[in-house]
């Protein structure tokens, strides 16, 4: 299969490379604002149309499920065709389809709204968008990531605000009418600032002791999305990142449709606003500070210490299992937003590093492909927990959520544990270095 036709372009601007970065936050911050509304709005949701929290629960998981089949497709795409035509459609895209879902009037609705079209449109960003970033950052690669991170955090934490609030005054419709709309009219922006040059062929890695394929596939021309495959898993430390990507995702998705119930079920009086703004302010503005933390330090400590990315995510998800624990068993609220706060900040270490650590042994003309087939078999995994937690909440009525939060501590601590086992026994062997 031949690639397209190389299309047109202009130079980068002078200090395109921040550009980039502005206006893809900006399109991070929509991708995971009008997702974590769901969240905030949940149980409006869940009253209006007369759902159960097992049908509430099961919207989010063929969301996160259907992310998971199509990124195969999307990484595909976002190695064949040009990155910045891609991360324009399909932004436009996931937020018309978001826009819709304050139309949907059942589970039915809900579930082709918000999860199958979302998806299908959110799937597509992230593969294109972080080897964009990567192609213009190299020695500021964790830093731009972590910037790129960040907006997610943004994007959550004025959710649980902007959306509680929205839905308090207009209902719970409009808070996607308005998120949605936002989304489109960025898209528009998109579509005239974005730039997108392919990459060239880059010469050999600087590392001797780089795996014969991945050398091969950073001199060679660029590879078939099936060689880009078996690149990804003939590299054990791709194989153990994406364990502990798994781990993260997990927690998180459980955390992003659940947190403000479980605020709820603990403390009955709290306000819908309230719980929401809790459950995604100081865990997401924690989480801020972390991923910028981590991106500064693990960019300073990797030109001397090629280690220092995986061994602060793997202190990072070490240290945050008990934590996890205790915001699910904690009884006072103070207690609870200490716990999410934490748990925020430990979060953030490990992902300013998430997808800088996986380019470590992944060359740039397989990127997108890496980034696809790792969030591919973590949200395959991650799906399943906003169901599981729903349907302990339906049987445990009193205390499901608490119980379910407190049990996903000990993925965290597998995850850590694979994590480890890379930076002890194949990092050294797979790394490329810094292309």
């Amino acid at each position: 299969m031949k690639n397209p036709p190389e299309p047109t372009h202009r130079p980068p601007r002078r200090g395109y490379k921040w550009e980039l970065l502005a206006l893809l936050c900006l399109a991070f911050f929509f991708h995971q604002g009008d997702r974590a509304i769901y969240g905030v709005v949940l149980e409006k949701i869940r009253l209006d149309l007369a759902l159960t929290n097992s049908q509430v629960g099961m919207v989010g998981t063929v969301l996160f499920f259907m992310l998971a089949i199509m990124m195969p497709f999307a990484g595909l795409v976002g190695d064949k065709f040009p990155k910045a035509r891609v991360i324009t459609l399909c932004v436009i895209g996931w937020s018309a389809a978001t826009l819709c879902t304050g139309l949907a009037g059942g589970v039915v609705a809900l579930v082709l709204l918000r999860s199958v079209a979302t998806a299908g449109g959110e799937s597509f960003y992230a593969p294109p968008a972080y080897s964009l970033l990567a192609k213009f950052h190299t020695t500021t690669r964790s830093l731009a990531m972590s910037l790129h991170q960040a907006a997610l955090y943004i994007g959550v934490m004025t959710s649980g605000f902007i959306g509680g609030w929205i839905a308090s005054r207009w209902g719970w419709r409009s808070a996607f009418y308005v998120y949605g709309a936002g989304g489109i009219l960025l898209g528009i922006a998109l579509a005239f600032r974005l730039r997108d040059t392919r990459e060239t062929a880059p010469a050999p890695p600087p590392s001797a002791t780089a795996t014969a394929a991945a050398a091969a596939a950073a001199a060679g021309p660029r590879p078939a999305f099936r060689q880009s495959l078996r690149l990804f898993f003939s590299t054990p430390t791709a194989l153990l990142l994406t364990c502990g990507f798994t781990a993260i995702v997990c927690v998180n998705n459980a955390y992003v449709v659940f947190a403000p119930k479980l605020l709820l079920e603990k403390f009955p009086g709290l306000s819908d606003t309230l719980a929401g703004g809790y459950a995604m302010f100081f865990h997401h503005l924690a989480a801020f500070g972390g991923v910028i933390a981590g991106g500064i330090i693990s960019d300073c400590r990797a030109r001397a210490r090629p280690t220092a990315r995986v061994e602060i995510q793997a202190v990072a998800m070490a240290l945050g299992a008990p934590v996890i624990v205790w915001m699910g068993l904690a009884t006072s609220l103070v207690s609870v937003c200490a716990a999410m706060t934490l748990f925020g900040l430990l979060r953030g270490l490990y992902e300013s590093n998430t997808h800088a650590s996986l380019f470590d042994v992944i060359p740039p003309h397989s990127r997108a492909t890496a980034v696809a087939v790792m969030t591919m078999m973590a949200f395959l995994v991650g799906s399943l927990t906003p169901w599981a937690l729903g349907r302990m909440k339906d049987l445990l009525p009193a205390s499901g959520l608490s119980t379910g939060f407190a049990a996903t501590g000990a993925l965290w601590l597998l995850g850590a544990t694979a994590v480890a086992i890379a930076r002890a026994r194949t990092f050294h062997r797979d790394r490329i270095g810094l292309i």
